[in-house]
């Protein structure tokens, strides 16, 4: 006999028992879900923007800040580099300048007692102005500070001394003799005292009159450039009249006639 359920069948459990309500209650929930995954998505995203909208205005405001302090330090900028040009210039001019001081006091004390000067120039370059014959003979010749010494010897071994002397003054790397002679006793050309004649400052016959050029090669040649493209003079030239001396005794002035 086949068995009848006598249940009702809004009472049934298990898997005869029917759906009270469908699938619409599944739909309605998948639904809320995708709208909860959406505003979270959208708020996530509105906040990412809102966030790098707050960090550009940040970074701009920064950048102006900074460009606000970059203008205001131009000005020192520009004198960091002034200064720095200047101190350039300044150190090369202190390097190139020559101790002219030293050099007469070394020579003072090096000037032997039968040498006496008539003449004496100082220039730091064979391109300074002003130099007796600094754009020939032996001082064109040397591009950097050299002496130019005139006078009169008793004799061309005293001349030779006095070479051999002006070696010992520092910084001298060469000594040139451009010319060492006696008076030319055929012609007569000896003269006496102050007076102007071909001898110059040779009084007597065995006075030997000469002509030296003192070279210091290993100075440095004056700088010409300034800082701010301005010409800065080379050092100026040293130039001074020794007054001549006679031998143990003070003969008056005199002045070296060309030979």
């Amino acid at each position: 006999m086949r068995p009848v359920n006598l249940i009702p069948a809004d009472q049934r459990h298990g898997q005869h028992s029917p759906m009270r309500t469908g699938q619409l209650p599944y739909l309605v929930l998948g639904a809320l879900v995708l709208l909860l995954v959406a505003v979270a998505l959208l708020v996530t995203a509105n906040n990412q923007v809102s966030e790098s909208k707050s960090e550009l205005t940040r970074l701009e405001r920064e950048d102006k800040a900074t460009e606000e302090q970059a203008a205001r330090l131009a000005a020192y900028t520009q004198f960091q580099a002034v200064h720095e040009q200047r101190l350039m210039t300044i150190t090369s001019l202190a390097d190139s300048r020559f101790d002219w001081e030293r050099v007469m006091r070394e020579l003072a004390l090096v000037l032997p007692g039968d040498v006496w000067l008539s003449e004496l120039n100082a220039s730091a370059s064979s391109s300074a102005e002003g130099g007796a014959s600094s754009s020939g003979g032996l001082r064109g010749a040397v591009a950097g500070p050299a002496l130019e010494i005139n006078g009169c010897a008793t004799g061309q071994e005293a001349v030779a001394g006095f070479i051999s002397d002006l070696k010992d003054i520092d910084g001298v790397t060469r000594v040139g003799v451009e010319e060492s002679a006696l008076p030319d006793q055929e012609n007569g050309s000896v003269s006496s005292g102050g007076e102007e004649g071909s001898g110059g400052c040779q009084t007597r016959d065995f006075i030997a009159e000469f002509k030296i050029t003192v070279a210091f090669d290993a100075a440095p040649v004056p700088a010409v450039a300034g800082a701010e493209g301005e010409e800065v003079a080379a050092e100026g030239e040293a130039s001074e009249e020794a007054a001549p001396e006679a031998e143990g005794s003070g003969e008056g002035e005199t002045e070296a006639a060309a030979e």
